[in-house]
Formats: structure tokens, sequence, C-alpha cells
């Protein structure tokens, strides 16, 4: 198996078995692919890296594109609880399959925008969490 994600048909491979599922994963320069896909997954929850992958022409690239669907399978249990911010990065992710969101991210006022929801929420999740008692 080739260490590249994007080297095989993604949309034909399994996901790769959670941590504790017993699963002898090989490793890929000491990670699994399970370790390797979840940080690159919750990367994609970060504006400024989707804007780099626009700017390097990845987001146009088929072969990208079919991993990024392929990745979806993050938005379901089992792996939906291995995310650490799953809003943001589930939210781009989903974007992420529609073209013209891969075309808009190369814009720095839609990454500024996008940056900006993001604060928001996690001040707004804070003040929900943790109210003041004054």
């Amino acid at each position: 198996m080739a260490s590249d994600p994007m080297s095989v048909n993604s949309s034909a491979r399994e996901p790769p078995a959670p941590p504790g599922s017993g699963a002898d994963e090989p490793k890929y320069g000491g990670y699994t692919r399970f370790e390797l896909e979840l940080e690159f997954v919750q990367a994609l929850g970060n504006p400024l890296y989707l804007n780099h992958l626009a700017s390097r022409k990845l987001l146009s690239n088929p072969a990208f594109i079919a991993y990024l669907d392929y990745l979806q399978y993050w938005s379901r249990p089992p792996y939906l609880k291995y995310i650490t911010y799953p809003g943001p990065t589930l939210k781009n992710l989903e974007l992420l399959q529609q073209e013209k969101f891969r075309q808009d991210i190369i814009s720095p006022d839609l990454v500024e925008r996008l940056r900006l929801e993001g604060m928001k929420a996690g001040i707004d999740w804070h003040r929900e969490s943790f109210p003041s008692t004054a």
C-alpha cells in the first residue's frame, strides 16, 4: 500500500480502524493511517489552511477532491468522537464538497470571514458553557 493517500482510489478504500479496534494497522512514518487522516481532517477546520490548499491548486485536483469526499466518514460514529473541534472541521469538510467554495476560498475576504465566525462561535460557546455568576 502506498503511503500517499491520493495515490490510490480513495473512494474505494475503507476508513481506517479506530483505536482500540484490535486491527493491526501499518504505520507510515510511525503513524497509523487513522492518526494521519485525523490530523489532516482536523487541519481542514482552519480557514487559513484551506486558503493554502487553494493557493497550491490542490482544491482543483480531481484526486484531491475525491480524497476530500472519502474523508466524510469522519462525520459519522465512531470517528466523529475523535475530532477535537467538530464544528468548524465538519462544516469546512462539507463546504469543500462544493466546487464554488473550493474556488472562493482563495479569497482573503472569505478566509477572514470564516476565521471571525469561528472565533465568535468559540466565544459564544464559552459564554454558554461557563456563564458568569456575578
